[in-house]
């Protein structure tokens, strides 16, 4: 199946890229709940489970929130909307979740329950209790702050990292270059729609699919039901058109894939695997030689330095202190290998030229210039 994705130029106009602390949150649940794979995030996986087994025996709405999670289907939406911002704190996040009507809840818990298991009994009078939004929104509050939280500053630098580069690329070449690579079978074509490849092997997040009644799951694709354009039922091709609400593109640390939300109620928005997802790595390869010229830590720095990035960035993502990334940084910079410059109140540094040179044919897999071949 293909979901085909209209975007007009009021679309775009209207399009942003965006962090969801929330979204962030509610994706570590599907990981930690075993219904996604943790990828390069096992060892923190490992790490949080005893925190996630606290929560499962204290808040009594996590673990039936947790059955809710499902893919190929749809999921209900409202314990983690699309932000309406760019920035969204969680508390302005977790505002909007309690602000759901509870009958509300109870219509989307029960479409995300058809075709499903029929719930323990004790986990059904949860899902439709008159206080579901609230014990939802307690778990989920725990969650950030017991789980997500203390890794938030190293997470939201991979979220930011993506961000950037694709606002740089965007900015250049258009939007076609900044959604390029959003997933392997999700691309943007030249008449100005997204178009995503449904089948085995597309790996699709927590979240919502196109149109009504749809939504996304681990090994599947967006999902079937009812949209703007052609077809309506399962393995038909269909198209989705925005009307000018245009898109929010929410990268995601964890390796879920495309995620999708268009229900009227909440704003349109998809999430994809943000560039360079997890730990960035030792360097190997091509990157060894490199690193024995001038070390391990400075080859990765200059390799992540392929997009900008401030001092304090380069630290959260490395686990280093500033004064030591402060070193290594003024040790390229005298080698003539990154430069630095101002923007408002942050100082970034970038590669220069002959930084790229030396760079460059590493991150394709060739020598560099002049290099044994």
């Amino acid at each position: 199946m293909v979901y085909r994705i209209e975007v007009s130029s009021a679309d775009l106009v209207a399009s942003r890229f965006a962090i969801s602390p929330l979204i962030t949150t509610k994706q570590a649940l599907w990981v930690l709940s075993g219904k996604k794979e943790a990828g390069p995030w096992r060892a923190w996986t490992d790490r949080m489970r005893e925190p996630y087994g606290r929560l499962l025996a204290t808040e009594p709405g996590l673990g039936p929130m947790t059955v809710l999670f499902r893919d190929h289907a749809y999921n209900a939406d409202f314990p983690a909307p699309p932000p309406a911002g760019v920035n969204t704190p969680i508390e302005e996040e977790l505002a909007v979740v309690r602000a759901t009507p509870v009958a509300q809840a109870h219509e989307e818990i029960a479409r995300n329950l058809e075709g499903m298991a029929r719930p323990p009994e004790e986990v059904a009078r949860v899902l439709f209790s008159p206080d579901v939004v609230a014990l939802f929104a307690d778990a989920l509050q725990r969650a950030w702050e017991e789980i997500v939280a203390p890794s938030w500053p190293r997470f939201h630098a991979i979220l930011e990292r993506d961000v950037v580069q694709r606002a740089g690329r965007l900015a250049t070449y258009g939007w076609a270059a900044a959604l390029d690579d959003l997933a392997p079978k999700a691309r943007w074509l030249p008449d100005g729609v997204i178009e995503v490849h449904s089948g085995p092997g597309t790996s699709t997040g927590p979240g919502r699919g196109p149109g009504t009644g749809t939504g996304l799951g681990s090994d599947s694709g967006l999902g079937t039901g009812t949209g703007s354009g052609p077809g309506s039922g399962p393995g038909s091709d269909q198209t989705f058109r925005l009307d000018g609400r245009g898109v929010l593109f929410l990268p995601s640390v964890f390796p879920l894939g495309i995620g999708s939300y268009f229900e009227h109620d909440w704003p349109y928005a998809l999430s994809y695997p943000a560039r360079g997802t997890g730990v960035p790595p030792e360097p190997g390869g091509g990157a060894a030689g490199l690193a024995g010229l001038i070390g391990r830590t400075r080859t990765r720095i200059l390799l992540e330095l392929a997009v900008p990035a401030t001092t304090s960035r380069l630290a959260t993502l490395f686990g280093l202190g500033l004064g030591t990334v402060g070193g290594h940084l003024a040790a390229l910079r005298g080698a003539g290998l990154v430069a630095r410059a101002r923007t408002g109140r942050s100082v970034l540094y970038h590669r220069t030229a002959l930084g790229d040179a030396l760079a460059g044919p590493v991150e394709t897999g060739r020598p560099p210039a002049g290099g044994d071949r």
